[in-house]
């Protein structure tokens, strides 16, 4: 089932007992999945992957998503 929110469109996907959600910002074509319990709410779920959305749109935008960040430790091993 695929719905439009604010410009978004919204795809619910059922696989079993959960559901894959996505969302795609139609102007920038970024688009997220989240999977959630069937048992949940379609409002819930929206609203998660919009919020999963706005926020890699925010970094997108910002540029502070971009970068790998270095986990190198002084020892030269990796920091987990």
């Amino acid at each position: 089932m695929s719905t439009s929110n604010e410009g978004y469109i919204i795809e619910f996907v059922p696989m079993g007992n959960s559901v894959k959600v996505t969302a795609m910002d139609p102007v920038t074509l970024t688009e997220v999945s989240i999977i959630g319990p069937r048992t949940a709410g379609q409002e819930e779920l929206q609203r998660n992957v919009l919020n999963k959305l706005q926020y890699v749109l925010t970094k997108e935008k910002t540029g502070k998503g971009n970068s790998v960040p270095d986990r190198r430790s002084s020892k030269g091993g990796i920091i987990v």
